[in-house]
């Protein structure tokens, strides 16, 4: 579900529980945040392509990053 799109092209942000996190100052921030990273992310594909790193490979490196981001907040189920 979490894949309702705003106006701004971004995420309508969810819960885990699958409530919308209506808080204007946290959706502010998930949008700064998010358009942030993707201008940071352009740029290193625009710079890979320039440095002629095949395209495919930059993508697959930039999905791989994100694939490998550590969830500090996880919950312990083992409790």
């Amino acid at each position: 579900m979490g894949k309702h799109i705003d106006k701004n092209n971004w995420p309508i942000w969810l819960r885990d529980d699958d409530s919308v996190v209506a808080c204007n100052e946290k959706i502010k921030m998930m949008k700064e945040n998010f358009d942030e990273i993707k201008q940071i992310v352009q740029d290193a594909l625009e710079d890979g392509l320039l440095m002629e790193v095949s395209e495919i490979q930059m993508r697959e490196a930039l999905h791989a990053l994100i694939e490998e981001l550590v969830n500090p907040y996880q919950k312990n189920n083992s409790n």
